[in-house]
């Protein structure tokens, strides 16, 4: 059984931690575990952006990790870059064994001041999926209702489906055996 272990970096809330957990367990039927890990976040942050560098992020977890025989997918609620990009909702090593998701452009409050958790955990597990699936050996899809389509902004992750399209279901299903 595929084994995926959550690794929350900073204030991240248990019960999502949860919740994060069982949707994967029954989408992906994976055992899913949380650990802990230690960050330097403070190594990885811009004070000109008032951002974290994911990729120097995900450079931390990987000698911490070896031991561990599974995907890790670290959580946090702070907002992510990569120098070419002014933000990004999540990175992914293809076809490895690190991702990161983070949740904070994905709360609609960000964008309209008004509270939706339905929509932010809707928004969450979309990008979780995205990045497990490039962790999986998946790259982004040309269907828009694929959770494999690329996100730029907010309303992409929005209008792209919650699931893998059929196509990219078996290539999952096969990573998974």
């Amino acid at each position: 059984m595929t084994r995926i272990f959550l690794a929350p970096a900073g204030a991240i809330n248990n019960q999502l931690l949860e919740r994060i957990a069982e949707d994967i367990k029954s989408k992906l039927h994976a055992d899913v575990s949380v650990i802990k890990l230690n960050f330097d976040l403070e190594a990885v942050r811009s004070p000109e952006r008032n951002q974290y560098f994911s990729t120097r992020l995900l450079a931390q977890a990987i000698p911490q990790t070896t031991h561990y025989d599974g995907k890790i997918l670290i959580l946090m609620d702070a907002d992510l870059y990569v120098p070419v990009l002014t933000f990004i909702y999540g990175e992914a090593q293809l076809r490895g064994k690190h991702s990161i998701v983070s949740s904070f452009r994905l709360h609609e409050e960000f964008y309209s001041g008004e509270v939706n958790e339905d929509l932010f955990f809707e928004r969450l597990m979309k990008e979780v999926y995205h990045e497990l699936g490039h962790n999986f050996g998946l790259i982004h899809c040309r269907e828009w209702d694929c959770v494999m389509h690329s996100s730029a902004g907010i309303e992409e992750v929005d209008i792209k489906g919650g699931f893998y399209c059929s196509s990219c279901s078996a290539q999952i299903s096969k990573a998974l055996e």
